[in-house]
């Protein structure tokens, strides 16, 4: 979702900023929805556990760019 909304290109910088802005905003917005899905769909799945699970493989996975 975020290239789409990014992928329009643009020479102006303010405009590329907003796609920017408005791509990470949403991208926020579509991983609360999923999560809140996900929590209410697996009724026996621990909140805790997924957003610290969550959280540990985002952590991995920015660790590992580093390490590139």
């Amino acid at each position: 979702m975020y290239a789409m909304i990014v992928a329009g290109g643009t020479n102006d910088a303010k405009k590329a900023f907003r796609a920017h802005v408005r791509a990470e905003v949403t991208k926020i917005f579509i991983t609360v929805v999923l999560f809140v899905l996900a929590l209410l769909l697996f009724q026996s799945a621990s909140w805790l556990w997924l957003i610290l699970g969550f959280a540990v493989s985002t952590f991995a996975y920015w660790l590992a760019l580093l390490a590139i």
